[in-house]
């Protein structure tokens, strides 16, 4: 039976991001390639100078990743017993590594978890931000299985300048209690901020694996794959690293177990937008290398801009995106201000009809509708002339602001209490989860660990 670790990737690694970016060079200047990376995203600019919609083909073909088609979703189906979610059925969920393998594996009743995060720049979290998040609890209902969440503060103080280790706590603690109001189960997820947890005395397993991956990760991959140069700080430069290590299961040995050598066989299913990729790559090539599993991955698309599909919703940018804080009204007129693929009068709209593809509130509907009809029937209209520009906002509008009222109502409950035992590092319940002896093993490698720390902290006193 073939595994994830020996599977490679097809059709090869891709080329370096810098490639990407340095082709500009040999084309005309007003024309720019489409660069997608953790730090940078943008559609590019055509011969004209025109800003360019993300072209998910083209990335599909760049990274090497496999489309999801009729039959991986129908297999989808078939193995979990469970309709697939809106974003699967609409090509929202678009590219995946291994995902058919994460099927095989539990069609046969072997445990995987799922793995996912966020990096904390801004004290509230936009409705673009809450997509992946809301993909991954539908995985995590369907095939009731733990999931990690690693919130990377520390990725945000080392890339942004302006950043201070207060200002990313602060924002991490504001974003997990975000991100627990989505409605993950609380006895299946462990949440872990980087700074908090990588010094704790339950991160040793996690440390020794980033020094792992480290060691094998050399200054070139890190250069090609992410286009950093000398200008970019050394902690930058090992965080790929970091981020690898929450891919495998013997990282936590608090939830899975202290028996390694099963452990590393548990596999790891990553949702995330197609903008971490790039980290991934990185982890699929070295894993291996330490006997460990490729993680799977399944990549969503970008919730858009409001100002259009060229770029993503930014927490940088107020004016292009709409945030959980936002009151109903501030989301009426910032979906009133989108771009819109009407026609300039009502008169032309009604004859040529509007253009959907390029409708920021249309794709919204297609994100946060549930309904596949009515999303059909709306479109029709529009594209028919049947339906006026300021209807489809209004549309739009509508389910937007229901989306964020019913979040709003879970925030509430959401108290600092919640939250710290979210964060708290503990055992989850799964089915295949480790038997008592182990748990109890467990724990007491914790309690040596911890006891070792006190030494240390007593010796450094001494002296």
């Amino acid at each position: 039976m073939t595994t994830i670790a020996e599977v490679p990737d097809e059709p090869g690694q891709p080329p370096a991001l810098t490639s990407l970016s340095l082709a500009e060079a040999a084309q005309d200047a007003r024309s720019k390639e489409q660069i997608i990376t953790p730090f940078d995203v943008s559609g590019g600019l055509d011969e004209q100078g025109k800003p360019k919609a993300i072209d998910y083909d083209r990335l599909v073909d760049t990274f090497g990743s496999q489309r999801i088609d009729k039959p991986l979703l129908e297999r989808f189906e078939k193995v979990t017993g469970h309709k697939p979610h809106r974003m699967l059925r609409r090509g929202l969920v678009f590219s995946h590594r291994d995902l058919n393998l994460i099927l095989d594996k539990y069609e046969k009743g072997i445990p995987f978890f799922l793995y996912t995060g966020r990096g904390p720049s801004s004290d509230s979290m936009h409705v673009g931000h809450t997509i992946p998040f809301e993909f991954t609890k539908y995985l995590q209902d369907v095939f009731d299985v733990p999931l990690v969440i690693m919130l990377t503060d520390d990725e945000k103080f080392y890339h942004t300048p302006k950043l201070t280790l207060k200002d990313v706590y602060k924002f991490t603690i504001q974003n997990a209690m975000d991100i627990i109001a989505v409605g993950f189960d609380m006895k299946k997820t462990f949440i872990f901020a980087d700074t908090e947890f990588i010094d704790s005395g339950f991160a040793a397993a996690f440390n020794n694996n980033v020094r792992e991956m480290g060691k094998r990760t050399t200054i070139n991959q890190i250069r090609g794959t992410f286009g950093f140069n000398d200008s970019n700080n050394i902690a930058e430069f090992n965080f790929p690293a970091t981020q690898s290590a929450t891919a495998f299961a013997t990282s936590f040995p608090f939830i899975f177990g202290t028996d390694m050598k099963k452990v590393a066989k548990v596999p790891c299913l990553i949702p995330c937008a197609i903008d971490q990729d790039p980290y991934f790559r990185q982890c699929r090539d070295n894993a291996p290398r330490i006997g460990f599993l490729k993680p799977a991955i399944i990549h969503a698309v970008f919730l858009p801009s409001l100002r259009g599909k060229e770029s993503k919703m930014s927490a940088s940018d107020a004016d292009s995106s709409i945030f959980l804080s936002d009151s109903d009204n501030q989301i009426k007129k910032k979906v009133g201000k989108a771009f819109s693929g009407g026609q300039d009068t009502a008169e032309l709209h009604r004859e040529i009809g509007g253009r959907t593809a390029v409708d920021v509130p249309f794709q919204y509907l297609t994100f946060f509708m549930e309904d596949d009809d009515e999303l059909e029937r709306i479109r029709l209209a529009y594209e028919k002339g049947e339906m006026q520009s300021g209807e489809m906002k209004m549309a739009c509008t509508k389910e937007v602001q229901a989306y964020v009222s019913g979040f709003r109502e879970r925030r509430k409950a959401v108290t600092e209490e919640v939250r710290k035992e979210f964060m708290r590092p503990r055992q989850l319940v799964f089915k295949g989860m480790p038997d008592e002896k182990q748990q109890r093993e467990a724990r007491e490698q914790r309690i040596r660990l911890l006891e070792a720390e006190l030494d240390r902290l007593r010796e450094g006193d001494q002296s």
